[in-house]
């Protein structure tokens, strides 16, 4: 299927810069985890319930964003979003205790929701099926950039001021990308198709998508990959710092080069999906990624931890992530074009559960060791092979 409208060559560019304010928000912070909880007084591990807060906040906002977006279009959703984002960022640097800055991150992203939904809602606008996806691809060589540059930029800022000042960095670009959508993003859903709906409505509208069987199977496995994905966000810095001794700046080049290799893989994606179509592609990425879980669970546990075996099966675990993300979004959105809004807000929900729940377990299983960020990504990555497997069962290769 043909896009419906021309794209102009730099509004890919746009939705990823304002899509990347998730991956920013979540990364950046990531080197300041011994800092915050040292600055606040507050027990080890505590700075992954603020990391749970923000997935958490995520979760909710994808609802809410995704009902704006389908009545009210999709620019004002993100004006709002942005601005509010701004202001909670403030909240932030400004927060005097862990419940302080966890309140003000879960506002943050629920505001941070809309850069994450609509983006996504616009692309299916524009375009449908391998057109979606290269579309998604090109969102994420530019949100790709974020956690690549993130942890680096929070290392930085933590050798010329405290953590705060990484709260304020991000207020900074959600004041840039407030600016950006005021003066250059086009509306792509027109007043005539926007939706006026009840919240008896909406709940049906979400039981309707959700009753799609390919929804949910392509969704689950997106679902289960971003829980192996956020147990990798949450223990990346205790296992790395805590565990093998690398500074702040180390760790950020440690993350940023995991970050690269999804950038990579999200740019090959859409030859591989012209070439092998979706069903083998993900058959062959999720068996990978399962390779990958367990040599990772090998190296966590044996008595002496290496650092080698520990990072290069993350990396690769890291790296599928630019396959799985937009090949199994545009499966799942595929056959919901006229709720495009509607069905990627309830696939962000289901994947931030996830992210939330991800988040509180690694808090709690955190030990500076790699058995617990191991162990919950194989966890993640057993899901995504059940979840595979039952996706090809429901539709067997013709």
């Amino acid at each position: 299927m043909p896009p419906r409208h021309s794209v102009a060559a730099w509004l890919p560019s746009l939705l990823g810069f304002l899509t990347a304010v998730g991956p920013a928000s979540t990364d950046m912070y990531l080197p300041a985890f011994p800092a915050i909880e040292a600055g606040l007084g507050a027990p080890a591990g505590s700075a992954q319930i603020t990391l749970a807060a923000w997935f958490a906040g995520l979760a909710v906002g994808q609802l809410t964003q995704g009902t704006l977006a389908d009545r009210f279009g999709r620019r004002s959703p993100l004006l709002a979003g942005t601005a509010v984002y701004t202001l909670a960022c403030i909240a932030c640097a400004l927060a005097p205790s862990i419940l302080a800055l966890s309140v003000a991150r879960v506002v943050a992203a629920i505001a941070a929701s809309a850069g994450m939904v609509i983006p996504r809602a616009m692309v299916r606008d524009l375009a449908d099926g391998h057109e979606a996806a290269r579309l998604l691809s090109r969102l994420m060589l530019v949100m790709g950039v974020a956690p690549i540059l993130a942890p680096s930029i929070g290392g930085a800022v933590l050798l010329l001021a405290s953590w705060r000042g990484i709260f304020w960095v991000m207020a900074g670009y959600g004041a840039i990308c407030l600016a950006l959508v005021a003066a250059l993003l086009p509306d792509t859903l027109p007043p005539g198709a926007r939706l006026r709906l009840s919240p008896v409505e909406q709940i049906a509208r979400y039981r309707a998508i959700l009753r799609d069987r390919g929804f949910r199977l392509h969704a689950g496995m997106g679902a289960a990959a971003t829980f192996a994905f956020f147990a990798y966000l949450g223990g990346s810095a205790p296992v790395f710092i805590d565990g093998f001794g690398l500074s702040p700046s180390a760790f950020g080049l440690v993350f940023g080069g995991c970050a690269a290799g999804l950038i990579g893989a999200a740019q090959l994606a859409p030859r591989l999906l012209a070439r092998l179509g979706s069903p083998r592609l993900l058959r062959w990425t999720a068996r990978v990624y399962a390779l990958a879980a367990l040599a990772l669970l090998a190296a966590a546990f044996v008595p002496v931890h290496r650092f080698a075996a520990v990072f290069v099966p993350v990396f690769v675990m890291v790296a599928l992530q630019g396959v799985l993300n937009p090949v199994t979004t545009a499966a799942a959105l595929s056959r919901h074009a006229a709720q495009a809004g509607s069905a990627s807000a309830l696939m962000g929900t289901w994947q931030f559960l996830m992210g939330a729940l991800s988040g509180l377990a690694v808090g709690l299983v955190t030990d500076g060791t790699p058995r617990g960020m191991a162990a919950l990504m194989a966890l993640g990555a057993a899901a995504l092979l059940l979840a595979d497997h039952a996706r090809a069962k429901a539709y067997p290769p013709a």
